[in-house]
């Protein structure tokens, strides 16, 4: 099957007791990548980049697929979506308010997540659990729900002092980590962050901030044959063409039995996929 297109970052669906489906949107199509495990893939860049935003072809993709002009201009491109608690929402000077309406002044969730070890994160609430899949997590438990992506990033900020909250995507990628006791690692980190938990919600309101003592962690299990004994990145912009045999699927990584690609780097790339 030989498919040609932009890519985009890999689609997930997650059920329980099965493995993580993978789907690689190509252009229009829409190619299944869990059937294709033992199989020999070829990705070759054909030297195009496209900006996901406004379909022009840019010599280099700035903010994960868009061209430079689109990196400036789009709110989703903004350094408050990498540091949420630098949001200028309330300033006035959010560069799409509308966007920020629908995006970021909306509930999220601050979680726990067991990737290359226990982390912390946020993500908005339409988005659980394809951000944990997108990151690798084996398990995740969501531990509070605020008002708002800076609310979050507040809340992050507290809770990093005690918890990491970076995967090391190499260690994610050499293996499941051991299972963790996420409630557990809730409890203690709502204690340690008592009091600057308490002080938020003092200047905040009470209703600002919502403890979730009730939820349940979510386990996931990736498409994996083999994990690599050794983690050697691909890179299309200096190897163009990228073959191996699809060993396993995890995060928003194929690993080869000839390395590791990340796919969402690649997001606005025109590929030839055969597979």
């Amino acid at each position: 099957m030989g498919l040609i297109g932009n890519l985009d970052k890999m689609q997930t669906q997650a059920q329980a007791g099965v493995e993580v489906q993978y789907t690689l949107p190509v252009g229009e199509q829409r190619l299944a990548l869990n059937p294709l495990l033992g199989q020999a893939i070829r990705l070759q860049h054909t030297g195009q980049i496209h900006c996901t935003a406004c379909g022009r072809k840019t010599k280099k993709s700035y903010s994960q697929g868009h061209c430079y002009p689109c990196s400036q201009r789009l709110a989703s491109c903004d350094l408050c979506i990498m540091k949420p608690e630098t949001c200028h929402y309330a300033a006035g000077t959010c560069r799409e308010p509308a966007w920020g309406e629908a995006n970021c002044m909306q509930p999220h969730f601050v979680y726990l997540a067991n990737t290359s070890g226990l982390k912390v994160g946020i993500t908005r609430h339409t988005q659980v659990p394809t951000r944990w899949m997108d990151q690798g997590a084996t398990q995740a438990l969501p531990i509070f729900r605020v008002q708002s992506r800076y609310h979050s990033g507040l809340i992050e900020q507290i809770c990093k002092a005690h918890v990491a909250d970076r995967t090391d995507w190499r260690k994610m990628l050499k293996g499941d980590g051991e299972p963790m006791d996420l409630a557990a690692a809730r409890d203690k980190l709502m204690a340690d962050c008592a009091e600057e938990l308490a002080a938020f919600r003092s200047q905040f309101g009470e209703d600002a901030l919502q403890a979730l003592p009730e939820a349940e962690v979510l386990g996931l299990n990736y498409p994996v044959r083999q994990w690599p004994q050794k983690i050697t990145a691909h890179n299309l912009d200096k190897t163009p063409e990228v073959t191996g045999t699809l060993v396993g699927i995890k995060g928003q990584y194929l690993i080869l039995d000839s390395g590791v690609i990340n796919i969402r780097k690649y997001t606005g790339y025109e590929l030839e996929v055969e597979g």
